[in-house]
């Protein structure tokens, strides 16, 4: 795991990441929802922190459906953050099942309960100062989880949300997922959708329609970027802004779909510069935290 880091932390270098200082891997566990409405199974915790004494903000990444906690995509985001000051971390829940509003959102609580010493956001802030602030990232259903996290931890400043939308195959998720059924701000969501998105319905018009009921902007009928004066709001990838020509669901994946290797990752989403991929997203985050 340790070998994995660095290799990204490599990468990241050469793709002319700034750093803030040297960052040592983690791991923890905390009591996440393994059964109906209880924090009652131990969960991993896989994170990268800087090796400085100053207290840092904490990021965390929530991956999408039976995926690994520590897959590429996610240890690419962690490093990342690490690397930009941030007590970072990728957390590990019950992702092989996905539910309703109700049953993600038992997940989220059970992340991010500040009350409970053994939850995945307490262990985390006794590494870093959550004072400054929490900031998340996440995939499909990690993205859900990651929108709810305002709903339990008052703490959570901003979320970027991949492959977020309002329904998922036979799931509506409307009632949890659209602008002011959270308690997260519009202007603190930002959320990122391939235009060829399968379960918005394949097309962009879909997917605009879902992006901005989730974000609660809208914008002209043919738009791909739709952003407030802070940059929170949706964007939407184009088939040509990823090498495999396909902005699916895991347009983040070198692979076709989603059944695919999830650690193959597209290079344009790692490192580009475009708006949509992972470096300008995470710096949007950080915007958002007390250095």
């Amino acid at each position: 795991m340790t070998l994995t880091i660095r290799l990204f932390a490599t990468l990241a270098l050469l793709n002319g990441v700034s750093t803030c200082c040297a960052t040592s891997a983690f791991s923890d566990s905390y009591a996440g929802a393994g059964g109906v409405g209880t924090c009652d199974t131990h969960y991993a915790i896989t994170g990268v922190m800087p090796d400085t004494g100053t207290a840092h903000p904490v990021f965390v990444y929530l991956v999408g459906t039976s995926e690994a906690h520590d897959n590429a995509q996610a240890l690419a985001a962690i490093t990342r953050m690490a690397q930009s000051g941030f007590v970072a971390a990728s957390v590990q829940y019950r992702s092989e099942v996905f539910g309703t509003c109700a049953e993600i959102a038992r997940k989220a609580a059970c992340i991010f309960k500040p009350s409970a010493s053994d939850s995945a956001i307490s262990k985390l802030c006794a590494r870093g100062d959550c004072d400054k602030g929490i900031v998340v990232g996440g995939f499909s259903q990690g993205a859900i989880a990651a929108i709810l996290a305002r709903n339990t931890d008052k703490r959570v400043k901003a979320v970027y949300g991949m492959g977020a939308l309002n329904s998922y195959a036979s799931y509506n998720l409307a009632s949890c997922m659209n602008n002011r059924k959270h308690v997260l701000p519009s202007n603190s969501l930002r959320i990122v959708n391939g235009e060829k998105d399968q379960f918005a319905g394949s097309n962009a018009a879909t997917v605009r329609a879902s992006s901005q009921a989730v974000s609660g902007k809208k914008c002209a009928a043919n738009a791909s970027v739709c952003l407030n004066s802070n940059g929170s709001g949706w964007l939407m990838v184009r088939n040509a802004q990823v090498r495999d020509k396909s902005a699916d669901h895991c347009y983040q994946r070198a692979t076709k779909d989603c059944l695919g290797d999830q650690n193959a990752l597209d290079t344009n989403w790692r490192s580009s510069g475009a708006n949509w991929a992972l470096p300008a997203n995470l710096k949007w985050l950080k915007s958002f935290v007390s250095p």
